[in-house]
């Protein structure tokens, strides 16, 4: 049967047309004062979810939330509140009106939905109250993210959430208000609904799906719990989507007309564009063969069926494109005759992110093509002049065929607090996730990350490629906690072991020494690579040792000499590497000094490399930035072992460092045993077998008390949610009567996909960056300044807060205006060389008045 529509139901006005005003109203347009009845809103948003939810076969249930999402909005108290809110009630004249600005977010218009979804379905037995659980959760919650089922609050550990709001006193939910005013035709359908078999079929078929591929089968199990945690939050983001497309489609037709809603070049036409572009790129250097030659074998992968993949090529061997022929090619694939939704590219760093995607850019949308129709960049780094209005419409939930987007996004989408995020989680059925440098995933999130990714392959339809020169061996942690699920034979490349050998351009030296090298034997070793080899690249792992060698090297050679770190803004950044590249281009002699933030993806080639012990991977991946074309017949890697280097606030790359020692030990007492390679594939697996084993109990996202308020795990709160259980049975003496325990949004808000806690600060590097803090100075609101405020991360320094503290006694941060929080940083602080510092480095000059 057909959805509700807007027409059948229209309340007081024609066929939902919003010029004349209707009984009961959803919302209010200030531009020419239309507003749109409720009815409307329902029957909009019920058809949207049901289209976005049928995705995964759950149609019924996405039409279901939608029509009654806002059912207590048909109460006097929202209407009174709306009306008085937008002027249709005058405070002189009308008895209804109310002070609407002190009852925002106070009049609850979520329960009265959610307890009609539970109270028709929790009585058609067991099943009944599972499936009238998952739905009743996503109405309640859809203003403010997936509430808790049981409360993971050390002052009421294990409370009945969930019960509790369904249980709400009727006076402050307005259900049976509701019920009494609401449209019959709603009504009716939504009974219609609530009575159909499908309704606990389809979801019982949803459910049964997980629990069959889980460990043991078992519907309790943590991997099983959270991947039906993992179903509720797709319904959820079925019907936050549904309701902010409506909402903003009413509130600006305008920007309704920039929608793409699934209407994107076909996939035919993007191949043909890529297909065109290969044929153009002819071999420079016997590497481009090689890189040929592996893109073909991505063409004969994307015939084969959805699943997971790996990718496992070695840096520079062309995975950019490589994995994009594989991607469009696999999403033209028909299965049960329906195409791929979309290519997402999940890249780790916003470094990286700008390169690849401008590369794709030019051959996806060539002269003529209407920018961000195919390519959609999302991320923290763009500034106003890099995304359009019409880009950031279709940002909002990923409206377009190719997305760009970091692995901090994804896993926000997945796993964040609130709305914004999980709006977008339903784009990520049926399409084509290509995870580039995926060994970089953050360790605390293998776990949830891989029960993710299993998932949307088996639930979702969608095909997971992982990408890397050093796979982190995610099949292999414990299968109990989540494993990821690849099948034998899902390397796309043929012959790994050969690809290595075929694309060996580099020699890692294990040039460590007892007692190690002292900062000015670095510092020569790096000038004499420069002599020899035109050109090296020192990778370290410290800001301060950046900056130790970078000035024993500009001091005591002629060679142009360079620094990168995260100290420096990203503009500053792509400034000096944009005159490094242009040096390496022209082969003249280049020394550059660098913290680990070149490592990953960043296209440079240097004729040598220097890096400080780290883990293996990290040297795999400096070394991917010497000889990288193949130019050279080698290139030398040197690894060296610092004196007295201070790792202790770097965990992951201490330990990481002590492990790769250990494999660079047994790698000389038997270099066969690891194909004479001390990079590759052998080594690499030995690597992130050791690596893992001693950091399983870092996988599962552990959270301390002070975060929490007890020690607890994110896979825990989001799948069994053990404490809490217990919590629940000791007050209440047996196990919760609900199927679902988890603590969603304490989940949620605990959750951070770069556990740095840092704060972001303007500096003033070149004019741009004076003007930006001038700017925001100057403005009447500098917190609404949004296109301001997005520019300003071109120029923004990330700051740990012992950091920030220094700075700010110092008088060296001060506020853009008293009350906004917005930071900037007096340049005297700001080195061209450095960037950020924590001791003056020059003038006082007055940026704002």
């Amino acid at each position: 049967m057909k959805t509700l529509t807007a027409k059948k139901v229209a309340q007081n006005t024609e066929a939902g047309d919003v010029a004349s005003k209707p009984l009961f109203i959803a919302h209010h347009r200030e531009s020419d004062d239309a507003t749109q009845s409720l009815a409307t809103h329902l029957c909009n948003v019920a058809t949207l979810a049901n289209a976005f939810a049928g995705k995964v076969g759950l149609d019924k249930q996405g039409e279901l939330i939608g029509l009654l999402h806002d059912l207590g909005k048909f109460s006097a108290a929202f209407q009174a509140y709306i009306k008085s809110a937008v002027g249709l009630l005058n405070q002189d004249e009308d008895e209804e009106f109310v002070d609407a600005a002190g009852l925002k977010g106070k009049i609850d218009h979520s329960t009265a939905g959610a307890q009609l979804v539970w109270r028709e379905l929790s009585k058609q037995g067991q099943l009944g109250e599972i499936v009238g659980q998952i739905l009743s959760l996503c109405i309640a919650s859809h203003h403010s993210g997936l509430i808790d089922c049981l409360s993971s609050d050390t002052n009421s550990l294990g409370e009945d959430v969930f019960g509790r709001r369904m249980n709400k006193a009727d006076d402050r939910c307005h259900l049976n208000e509701a019920l009494g005013k609401a449209d019959e035709a709603i009504l009716a359908r939504a009974r219609e609904l609530t009575s159909q078999p499908e309704m606990l079929k389809t979801m019982q078929a949803a459910i049964s799906g997980i629990v069959h591929a889980a460990p043991g089968k078992d519907d309790k199990s943590t991997v099983a719990q959270q991947q039906i945690g993992l179903l509720v939050r797709f319904l959820f983001s079925c019907l936050i989507d549904a309701d902010r497309i409506d909402s903003a489609d009413f509130e600006n037709p305008k920007g309704k007309k920039l929608r793409a809603n699934g209407g994107y070049a076909a996939w035919d036409v993007l191949i043909d564009r890529l297909e065109k572009h290969l044929k153009t790129l002819h071999p420079r250097h016997p590497i481009d063969t090689l890189r040929q030659d592996i893109s073909r074998h991505c063409l004969d992968g994307a015939s084969r069926g959805k699943g997971v993949y790996t990718l496992t090529v070695p840096t520079g061997g062309g995975k950019t494109l490589a994995s994009l022929r594989f991607a469009l090619h696999h999403a033209n694939k028909e299965t049960s005759g329906v195409k791929m939704d979309r290519v997402i590219y999940v890249i780790p760093f916003t470094s990286i992110i700008d390169q690849n995607a401008d590369v794709v850019r030019k051959v996806l949308e060539p002269d003529g093509v209407e920018p961000s129709s195919v390519v959609l960049e999302h991320h923290s780094n763009l500034t106003p002049e890099e995304q359009s209005w019409r880009g950031k419409i279709l940002a909002e939930n990923w409206d377009a065929p190719v997305i760009y987007t970091t692995s901090v996004q994804l896993l926000e989408t997945l796993f964040g607090a609130g709305t914004r995020g999980a709006r977008r989680m339903h784009q990520l059925a049926n399409a084509v996730l290509i995870f580039d440098e995926i060994q970089t995933l953050p360790l605390n999130c293998v776990h949830l990350f891989n029960n993710a990714m299993n998932f949307l392959v088996e639930q979702c339809g969608s095909t997971v490629v992982l990408c890397t020169a050093t796979q982190p061996l995610l099949d292999k942690v414990n299968a109990n906690k989540g494993s990821i699920r690849i099948p034998e034979g899902n390397e796309l490349m043929p012959d790994v072991k050969k690809l290595f050998d075929d694309l060996k351009r580099v020699e890692v030296k294990n040039s460590r020494k007892p007692g190690g090298w002292t900062m000015d034997e670095i510092a020569l070793l790096a000038r004499e690579e420069t002599a020899r080899a035109g050109s090296c690249l020192v990778i370290v792992n410290t800001k301060k040792a950046a900056q130790t060698i970078y000035r024993l090297c500009s001091e005591q050679a002629a060679i142009p000499t360079y620094h990168l770190s995260t100290s420096m803004c990203p503009a500053h950044r792509k400034s000096i590497l944009a005159v490094v590249r242009e040096r390496l281009e022209k082969q003249e002699p280049t020394l550059c000094v660098s913290t680990q933030l070149i490592e990953a993806g960043v296209d440079v080639d240097f004729g040598a490399v220097i890096r400080f012990t780290a883990g293996l991977d990290s040297i795999a991946q400096a070394a991917g930035r010497c000889n990288r074309n193949g130019i050279r017949e080698i290139g030398f890697v040197h690894v060296v072992n610092p004196q007295d280097e201070s790792l202790g606030m770097l965990r992951d790359i201490s330990i990481g460092r002590d492990k790769a020692e250990r494999v660079l030990d047994d790698y000389e007492e038997n270099p066969d045993k690891f194909g004479n390679n001390r990079i590759g594939p052998e080594a690499m697996a030995w690597y992130y077998q050791n690596y893992f084993f001693a950091r399983a109990s870092d996988m599962d996202y552990p959270v301390s008390d002070r975060t929490l308020g007890h020690n607890d795990t994110l896979l825990n709160l989001l799948s069994v949610n053990s404490q809490a259980t217990i919590g629940y049975g000791r007050t209440k003496g047996q196990a919760p009567n609900i199927y679902l325990h988890q603590s969603f949004m304490a989940a949620a808000k605990v959750f951070k996909a770069i556990d740095a806690p840092t704060r972001g600060v303007i500096v003033p590097h070149g004019e741009a960056g004076r003007a930006i803090i001038t700017a925001l100075c100057a403005a009447y609101l500098p917190d609404k300044e949004f296109d301001l405020l997005r520019r300003a991360q071109q120029f923004t320094v990330n700051v740990f807060p012992q950091t920030l503290e220094r700075l700010t006694k110092a008088g060296a941060v001060k506020e853009i205006q008293e009350g906004t929080g917005i930071l900037f940083l007096d340049s005297r602080y700001y080195s061209p060389e450095f960037g950020l510092s924590e001791t003056p480095d020059g003038k006082m000059e007055v940026l704002c008045g």
